[in-house]
């Protein structure tokens, strides 16, 4: 009887720990307010980066509220100017806990750049 409820308070306190950890601890960089709700985002950025992505490719709509590069501008730690740069950096560390493979940055910067760069760059 001792060895079952040792397993079961074993078993407990190792599910209670997972519970504590059901977010990545993550560099946000500048953070501050989100362009939705935290919870919105975690559940739909995938979704709102596609379509965008697809009006910039087809319709040649460059601006938008869900750019990739708006994430990065304020995601991107202020330690390295990046969102990809470490382990526990905005993207890197919530894919990573999730289990998804990050593609995005196969093709675009995972560091924030000055907006003047971004002006001047032609």
């Amino acid at each position: 009887m001792f060895r079952l409820l040792t397993i079961l308070a074993v078993f407990f306190l190792s599910f209670s720990a997972q519970a504590a950890e059901s977010t990545p601890k993550l560099d946000i960089g500048k953070g501050g307010q989100c362009v939705e709700d935290p919870q919105f985002m975690r559940k739909n950025h995938m979704h709102l980066l596609r379509h965008q992505r697809d009006e910039t490719m087809r319709q040649g709509v460059r601006t938008g509220k869900y750019s990739l590069k708006n994430c990065v501008e304020c995601h991107a730690s202020t330690k390295d100017n990046s969102v990809i740069a470490r382990e526990d950096s905005f993207c890197v560390a919530c894919h990573r806990f999730e289990a998804v493979k990050i593609d995005c940055f196969e093709c675009h910067s995972g560091e924030r750049k000055s907006a003047w760069l971004q002006r001047n760059a032609k």
